[in-house]
């Protein structure tokens, strides 16, 4: 079951994804020219991207995939192409819109369903693999690790994901944060540390099969996230 806080900050997820920062947002996913700053961030994202992509199998042919919090659908585009059944869900309806329109047909055959909702309805059903790409850094530890919960109690294989690691400087930017009005702040990106999230994880019964595989961390200038791999087959 989900928590207040958690529906609270995907509420304003919505709206900032929907509202205030999708120019930005679409501008960022494309390849139109943006400002170094923002192509450090670019690149991250690339990078992030190409490294959850390398941690799911090569041949993902008849595999079911979750992108939750796909955006503009850029790393489902990926799997698909590489054979993946893709469920991709976000909860902004533009995001949605933009990578229904910058996609088109998968060739091949994998394919795409896009949706707009909650990554975490059970309605989604099953699936082999999970990915969520930045889509769990505006989330508190303990909300992160109960929506791993209601995640690997509906996959078989992985759940790929990143979370924002607790250094000075984002701890840092999280605080000033705070300093903005409301109706001028984007959700706040929320610092934690593996070896929390890894006892908060430890403590689920619905995660009791899974173990954490590995971490990676990707740093290019504005962009600073570390990737997490949950694996079923706990020793």
């Amino acid at each position: 079951m989900t928590s207040s806080t958690y529906t609270a900050r995907r509420g304003q997820l919505e709206t900032y994804f929907d509202r205030t920062a999708v120019d930005a947002w679409a501008r960022l996913t494309s390849d139109a020219p943006v400002s170094r700053i923002r192509a450090t961030v670019r690149a991250g994202r690339d990078a992030m991207r190409a490294t959850l992509l390398g941690w799911l199998p090569e041949d993902l042919t008849g595999l079911r995939i979750l992108d939750a919090g796909c955006g503009t659908g850029a790393l489902s585009l990926e799997a698909a192409r590489r054979g993946a059944e893709v469920i991709a869900i976000d909860v902004s309806p533009t995001l949605i819109g933009l990578a229904r329109d910058r996609i088109g047909p998968v060739a091949g055959a994998g394919a795409i369903e896009f949706r707009v909702g909650d990554m975490l309805d059970p309605g989604l059903g099953r699936f082999d693999h999970v990915v969520a790409m930045d889509s769990l850094i505006h989330y508190a530890g303990r909300d992160i690790a109960r929506a791993l919960a209601e995640l690997g109690s509906r996959t078989d294989g992985s759940i790929v994901f990143t979370v924002a690691p607790r250094t000075a400087l984002l701890t840092l930017m999280h605080a000033a944060g705070k300093l903005f009005p409301k109706s001028d702040r984007a959700p706040a990106i929320v610092p934690i540390t593996t070896r929390g999230l890894a006892r908060r994880i430890d403590r689920e019964p619905a995660l009791a099969d899974f173990a954490l595989a590995r971490t990676h961390r990707i740093n290019s200038g504005f962009y600073l996230s570390n990737a997490v791999e949950l694996t079923r087959g706990r020793a």
